[in-house]
């Protein structure tokens, strides 16, 4: 008669063994899963309702100042109000979402959102424009901030790089249509019904991003205490890249908001007197961004950030370029070059935030993006003064100043050396 034999304490039953290795491959979403599907998909309809709405206003800025008698630089406070306080809501939503969890804020900016465009539309006044204007950004900031912090935490490390791309992929087909179809559509109806339209649209995208965006796996609740926010702000600064990080995201958002504020005002005057329509169909040249978001975030995957970053703003350098030239084709060209290098040059930065901060990720997500929303807002807007002062060479020469800055960060991010066991 054999005797059983029982398990040594430390030893694991074969079938809990197996157990605790699927539970360890289920940690994080991996590329060609059907969660991965449906991540990437309802990000890219967070950032398409997201910059949709942020940025249809943009072709709208010359009619604006026609139909209410102010200039360019006070236009444009209907787009730096909302960049304005998008900024300031992120260092609020991002330590929310830290606490009460990622999927709720994000549902919640996008339904309000939306509401306020269509509100917006209502207004009798261009104070009560640009009130309603300035609540979408405090929505907006729900999403803005957590969205990173979202695909930092769920996908796998492997393929955070192509995730994020498609997530500003989303942005970029978001900031193109916006911007798409309020330039058309005002060219046959008021801006009052394109605001509706828009407001209607992000709707959509809200309940689809609502129903199927996965619930978080990896989420741990943090303390909302002054305290522990503190904490991780300190942390944040001490650390050897992240403020490089924050300085990249203002100087590059402030170049590219810039371009495309004042570009409608160019090629409406001489010696282009091109139609309103016209100038809307040029936001295709976002088409390039939504190209080069992916494609770069995830060449950054395989080459590494460092390698990869300051060759997307040399690109930018010589979109710049080509539309301080007079030919129209060759200012097109410039538009895509510019467009397509700043997409992945955004995709390349805000990806490595999220494997450069090992705690507080959504804080560091928030401040990033602080920075990157403070420079569409302050930029933009001193953008106008430039316009006004030397047309498009002042605005050539402010760009490019911004550049500048943003290659030397670049250079000096690619000395630093990684953190332990990262791939930058």
């Amino acid at each position: 008669m054999k005797t059983a034999v029982a398990p040594l304490a430390h030893e694991v039953p074969p079938a809990a063994a197996e157990d605790a290795i699927a539970e360890l491959q289920d940690i994080f979403i991996e590329k060609g899963t059907p969660a991965f599907m449906r991540t990437v998909l309802a990000l890219f309809c967070g950032g398409f309702a997201t910059f949709a709405l942020l940025y249809c206003v943009q072709p709208m800025m010359p009619l604006l100042s026609h139909e209410y008698g102010i200039n360019a630089a006070q236009s444009s406070l209907i787009l730096s109000v909302a960049t304005g306080m998008l900024a300031f809501g992120l260092l609020i939503t991002g330590p929310i979402s830290d606490r009460v969890g990622r999927k709720p804020v994000m549902v919640a900016a996008l339904f309000a959102a939306a509401l306020c465009t269509m509100a917006s539309a209502m207004m009798p006044s261009w104070h009560g424009v640009l009130i309603m204007r300035a609540l979408i950004g405090l929505s907006l900031s729900g999403l803005a901030a957590v969205a990173m912090t979202y695909l930092s935490e769920e996908i796998h490390p492997q393929h955070i790089g192509l995730a994020m791309g498609l997530y500003i992929a989303g942005n970029a087909i978001g900031g193109m249509s916006g911007r798409l179809i309020t330039g058309v559509l005002i060219d046959f109806v008021s801006w009052h019904t394109a605001m509706l339209v828009i407001g209607g649209l992000a709707l959509i995208a809200a309940a689809v991003f609502w129903k199927i965006l996965p619930e978080s796996r990896n989420f741990r609740s943090r303390s909302l205490h002054p305290r522990s926010l503190l904490d991780g702000f300190t942390m944040h600064f001490r650390d050897a890249g992240l403020p490089l990080l924050f300085l990249e995201a203002f100087v590059l958002m402030g170049a590219f908001v810039t371009l495309f504020n004042y570009i409608g005002y160019r090629l409406l005057a001489a010696p282009y007197h091109l139609d309103q329509v016209y100038v809307g169909l040029l936001s295709v040249v976002y088409l390039s961004g939504i190209y080069s978001s992916a494609k770069i975030g995830s060449l950054a995957d395989k080459l590494g950030r460092r390698k990869v970053l300051w060759a997307t703003i040399a690109l930018m350098f010589v979109g710049l370029a080509l539309t301080m030239l007079e030919p129209l084709l060759l200012i097109i060209v410039g538009m895509l070059i510019f467009t397509f290098g700043f997409f992945g040059a955004h995709s390349v930065a805000s990806s490595w935030i999220g494997r450069r901060a090992t705690k507080a990720k959504g804080q560091a997500s928030s401040l990033y993006l602080f920075s990157y929303y403070a420079g569409s807002s302050i930029a933009g807007t001193a953008g106008g003064v430039f316009w006004h002062l030397g047309g498009w060479n002042g605005i050539g020469l402010f760009i490019g100043v911004l550049l500048l800055i943003a290659l030397g960060v670049a250079l000096k991010l690619a000395k630093l050396p990684p953190l332990q066991g990262v791939k930058a």
